[in-house]
């Protein structure tokens, strides 16, 4: 038989016992490890019941570990307890030479080119509600667009 036929269900009684997938994962791995060479020599009669005495004693293991590192008295590593933080000062004087890097290059357009594409990117006005709200064609509304983002992208060249 071996291992393989039972793995789902040890998967099973894992899951019923554990709390995570990788810790059900390291489970099926400790038992695979603990049973794999006398499972393969074939001097085992009952194989099932050979890999779920191993599976509880792995369990009893791993419970009797926990207890002596008190790993329920051990605080998460996990981002949400531990945020890293993103917004350094370096990140804050990048974000403002380009906002004002943006508001210059804004100012300096001709003022429609300015204004369709203020309505388009913050008002999230459509180019056909543009072109209708300013008396233009779609087309016009795009090249004011198209204009307007390569000067914006103009120092990115």
């Amino acid at each position: 038989m071996g291992f393989e036929p039972v793995v789902k269900a040890l998967r099973g009684w894992f899951a019923r016992r554990l709390s995570s997938e990788a810790d059900i994962d390291d489970a099926v791995q400790d038992v695979w490890l603990r049973t794999h060479e006398h499972l393969e020599s074939g001097t085992v009669e009952n194989e099932r019941a050979y890999v779920f005495t191993a599976a509880r004693s792995v369990l009893t293991d791993r419970a009797r570990r926990a207890s002596v590192r008190h790993e329920q008295a051990h605080e998460s590593l996990e981002e949400i307890h531990h945020p890293v933080e993103w917004i350094t000062p370096e990140r804050v004087i990048l974000g403002e030479e380009a906002i004002a890097m943006v508001m210059h290059r804004l100012e300096n357009m001709p003022e429609k080119t300015r204004d369709i594409f203020i309505l388009h990117r913050f008002e999230n006005m459509t180019y056909r509600e543009i072109a209708n709200a300013m008396g233009l064609s779609i087309s016009a509304v795009e090249k004011h667009i198209m204009k307007a983002l390569l000067d914006l992208m103009e120092d990115l060249r």
